[in-house]
């Protein structure tokens, strides 16, 4: 396998489990974590899972949800 980089092809990834948010809607439109071996997790989108592949630290995804769960977002929604 590769080195694993952000923007990389996911099916250039090792099998993955990928996860998405139960509050996802039924068309897809959504976003879908795994977690790679390194521990590091990736992110794709849903209607486009053979595309890239964005590689983030458990450090990143944390402060980004932590930031999700204090509404730091909110002002993105509409």
């Amino acid at each position: 396998m590769r080195p694993i980089h952000n923007g990389m092809p996911v099916t250039a990834l090792p099998d993955l489990v990928w996860r998405k948010s139960a509050r996802s809607n039924p068309s897809g439109n959504c976003v879908e974590l795994a977690e790679l071996p390194t521990g590091e997790i990736a992110v794709r989108n849903s209607r486009y899972p053979d595309g890239p592949a964005l590689i983030y630290t458990l450090a990143e995804i944390t402060a980004f949800i932590d930031g999700a769960r204090d509404g730091d977002f909110d002002h993105l929604m509409r």
